[in-house]
């Protein structure tokens, strides 16, 4: 019987992004009103999707007795099996500098990222050598919860 150990859910909720986000949303409108029709009213419809799904958008982690499960609500899951993880660590990471910011990401230097907000999470290392890190607002319990999982 699988039983779940640790569970996180991290929404894109950052304040600066969504400053942003409104402002951009606020510019098209009033360029809109002015604008011959179609282009600026393509360009606010992409705009308003992609803020809905930032909005309903969130990275859930959980770890069970079997793996740990991480997904990109509603576009993208992954499990990864405890026998494939070798090594794991809390740690402070740049997501900027390190992976290029936040979401789903990859570094050629440093693997896949999968995070939504701070610079803290877990680093895995894989069997077959590959590097995943996994943002978390409460790496060192996510640690804690590999580490029992894996026994």
């Amino acid at each position: 019987m699988t039983m779940t150990i640790f569970e996180e859910n991290q929404p894109f909720r950052q304040p600066w992004l969504w400053t942003l986000m409104l402002a951009t949303l606020g510019v098209l409108v009033f360029a809109s009103l002015d604008a011959p029709e179609g282009a600026p009213w393509i360009i606010l419809s992409i705009m308003l999707a992609v803020a809905l799904l930032l909005y309903v958008m969130r990275l859930s982690v959980q770890v069970d007795t079997e793996a740990v499960h991480i997904r990109f609500f509603p576009i993208w899951k992954k499990t990864i099996p405890f026998a494939e993880i070798v090594r794991w660590e809390a740690r402070t990471y740049r997501p900027s500098l390190e992976y290029g910011g936040w979401g789903i990401r990859y570094s050629l230097g440093n693997g896949w990222a999968y995070n939504v907000s701070g610079n803290r999470g877990v680093q895995l290392e894989l069997a077959n050598g590959k590097r995943i890190l996994i943002g978390s607002q409460r790496a060192e319990a996510l640690a804690r919860a590999i580490r029992e999982g894996k026994g």
